[in-house]
């Protein structure tokens, strides 16, 4: 036996011991549950200590089986630490087993390198079986990056020094020990790995990993974080950040895990304000919807904005709009429209205020009384707010005359005198109640605010107004507004922190609703590509997009090195980034794999069974991107033919391979296979469709086959 070999079967049983203190780890919280009722000091504690030890049993119950780490870092100094998903250890005043990825000890696992080794002499990476559940017979390679060696010498090939072979060299002068995997996709040593953007390298492993074939949701990247992507992740909870990442750069990615690090790293703070994930659609969240639970945080809630604003107003869109009017909604104008809409109803009293009081009748003139409402209307509080406060001050005004008269006053005696009906009717004639229905039905009905056009106001005026507010139907855009009023009626509380995913397509009204959805002292992590932006009111610029969020000073960072696509097609998408209304970065692939075919087709159908028969014969999911109109067609075809398709966003087990997905829908996905149908029809002609194309360009990990019996848009052909 071979000394890696050796080492091989040493980390197996460690796995084995690992996976036996983790089922240990279930038993002993479960058993904490029942001891825990028997030591707390009231009901108030006993339920909180239940509810978190309930949790923490739960959590540790429904893990999600898998390997029990995934690195190693043996330091310079002699200690050595393994790193996985979670925490693993027998008592927790103990030294774990393993050591969670979000521990400040295992930040040199993705930060080390040759030149800044950080105290480490060895980082091993483990190879296993795909889709392994933890069995330690799924562990079938390692290598090792001797990180505190010498330099080699000039012209001495990277591992020569040692005997290693040259194709095991890591391309950063690391020199790597391994065990070969023999089976392909659990971390083959099949060469060296690409150049990454810091200049380091992926290895055999970590670029198999990175290369694995795409088959149900996405998978977390604990595993394979590049340092660029460590500095995002590990940024502090008050900084508010903005990724503009190109397709494949794990932009999605940096953003979950950028949740599970603050929900591990603050666990009172966020979970006291609560942690949001925001996605474009439904398919998109179901994607990515086993991520966060494989890195141990299952009570995050993941939505869209369209659905947090639809649950917030209590309200589900039940009408359609024009396309002009939904753009006059989403433009950031109809705030303004609407706050002055709402604020028209304050008025200043018709006359005095006379509050019987006994024998007296206590008197506010009226022009002291249109002095408090210019007071209180001038300090802009929510408008709910305001009329309270309105009322405190005209009691405090009828106070200071009772109390001049008859000597101090109780708080009883303000409590009726706010409650009086002269007081109520002055409220209601000054500071009317109103609520978002109400005043967004007068706005619809009539509209009449100069800040909008003619046009605009035709656009979005109801060509039959309901009855009443109360029977009214309304959009989705319709809802924002909603929203925006509810805001303005009585703040909302925020969550602690937002993970807002495609960020670009996000209108300025929908950006406010995020805004306030954000606590005074929470922060964002904006995550987007202006490249890829597809809705009509799309962000061509981030400081305006991130002005929208409230976050005007959030610090940009653009990540350019995809580790998804493939360089192939990065090339051929590339073509399209000049002639979209954006200034990005072109991206650029650390792949230099993968396939790329465009086809001329005489029956487009035809060609695309044909295609997603030959996709099939290999492995990985299948994704077939098409037009939006022509996605119900496309998969009566299929099923005509015999092939079974999937939804977008279907991950079950049992869900096919082959995927038809609306381009519309595409934003976010991937698939090894991509048949991208006509090109042209996906494109469209519209102001944005060549970013539509853009993204369904960018879906595919392994291979893209174009067809398309149209002539190619302009962009995509060849010089």
């Amino acid at each position: 036996m071979t000394p890696l070999d050796h080492d091989l079967r040493r980390e197996r049983d460690f796995h084995d011991l690992c996976r036996t203190t983790l089922h240990r780890m279930a038993d002993g919280a479960a058993e904490r549950v029942v001891t825990g009722e028997d030591v707390s000091a009231s009901g108030a504690d006993a339920e909180a200590l239940g509810y978190r030890l309930r949790s923490h049993a739960k959590e540790l119950r429904e893990e999600p089986p898998g390997p029990m780490f995934f690195g190693r870092l043996d330091h310079t100094d002699g200690r050595s630490h393994h790193i996985g998903r979670r925490r693993i250890g027998a008592h927790p005043a103990e030294p774990p087993l393993v050591v969670d990825w979000r521990a400040p000890v295992a930040r040199a696992f993705y930060q080390a390198r040759r030149d800044d080794p950080r105290g480490v002499a060895v980082r091993r990476r483990f190879g296993w079986a795909p889709y392994s559940e933890g069995d330690s017979a799924d562990l079938t390679g390692l290598e090792d990056e001797h990180l505190a060696l010498p330099a080699p010498a000039p012209g001495t090939a990277p591992g020569a020094e040692r005997g290693a072979a040259p194709e095991a060299a890591l391309g950063d002068g690391a020199g790597a020990d391994r065990v070969p995997d023999a089976r392909r996709g659990a971390g083959a040593a099949s060469g060296p790995g690409a150049a990454c953007e810091t200049g380091t390298a992926t290895g055999g492993l970590l670029a198999a990993e990175i290369e694995r074939p795409r088959v149900g949701p996405m998978r977390d990247i604990a595993a394979t974080i590049q340092p660029e992507q460590d500095d995002l992740v590990r940024a502090p909870l008050s900084a508010s950040l903005c990724v503009q990442g190109a397709p494949g750069t794990g932009k999605t990615a940096v953003g979950l895990h950028r949740a599970a690090y603050l929900l591990y790293t603050h666990p009172r703070r966020v979970q006291r304000g609560g942690l949001l994930i925001l996605g474009p659609n439904r398919a998109f969240l179901a994607y990515v919807s086993e991520v966060l639970p494989a890195l141990g945080e299952r009570d995050v809630r993941q939505t869209t904005v369209d659905e947090e604003i639809a649950r917030t107003v209590g309200h589900e869109p039940r009408a359609e709009d024009t396309d002009a009017a939904a753009a006059v909604k989403h433009d950031a104008r109809m705030a303004a429209v609407l706050h002055r809409a709402l604020y028209a109803r304050v008025a200043p009293p018709a006359g005095e205020l006379a509050v019987p009081d006994g024998a007296y009748r206590w008197r506010v003139p009226a022009d002291e009384l249109a002095a408090l409402v210019a007071e209180v209307r001038a300090e802009a509080p929510p408008y709910l707010v305001g009329r309270e406060r309105l009322r405190s001050r005209v009691v405090r005004a009828l106070r200071a005359r009772a109390e001049r008269r008859a000597g101090p006053v109780g708080a009883a005696w303000e409590r009726r005198a706010g409650r009086s009906r002269p007081v109520a009717a002055l409220l209601d004639a000054c500071w009317p109640r109103a609520t978002p229905e109400q005043v967004l039905a007068e706005v619809l009905a009539d509209p009449r605010d100069p800040v909008l056009t003619g046009a605009e106001r035709a656009a979005i005026r109801w060509a039959r107004p309901p009855r009443s507010y109360r029977s009214a139907r309304w959009t989705a855009a319709d809802l924002v507004l909603l929203d925006e009023l509810a805001a303005a009626l009585e703040r909302p509380a925020g969550y602690g922190h937002i993970v807002v995913d495609e960020a670009q397509d996000l209108s300025p009204m929908q950006c406010r609703a995020v805004a306030r959805r954000t606590a005074a002292s929470g922060s964002l992590t904006v995550l987007g590509d202006l490249a890829q932006g597809t809705a009509p009111w799309a962000a061509r610029d981030w400081r305006e997009q991130l002005a929208h969020l409230g976050r005007p000073d959030a610090r940009v960072t653009a990540l350019t090195a995809g580790y998804r696509v493939p360089g192939a097609v990065v090339e051929l998408a590339n073509r399209l980034l000049a002639a979209l209304p954006v200034d990005v970065p072109p991206a650029r692939s650390v792949r230099r794999d993968g396939e790329v075919t465009v086809r001329a087709v005489d029956v487009l159908e035809t060609a695309v069974v044909d295609a997603v028969r030959a996709a099939l014969a290999r492995e990985g999911s299948v994704g077939v991107v098409v037009a939006d109109a022509a996605y119900g067609r496309t998969r009566e075809v299929l099923a005509a033919a015999g092939v079974p398709a999937g939804h977008p966003g279907e991950v079950a087990a049992d869900a096919p391979r082959v995927t038809v997905v609306p381009a519309g829908l595409a934003k976010g996905l991937e698939y090894d296979h991509v048949i991208l149908a006509e090109p042209a029809t996906v494109a469209g002609g519209d102001p944005r469709g060549l970013s539509r194309l853009y993204v369904a360009l960018t879906r595919a990990v392994s291979r893209l086959d174009v067809l398309h019996a149209r002539p190619l848009p302009p962009e995509l052909r060849a010089e």
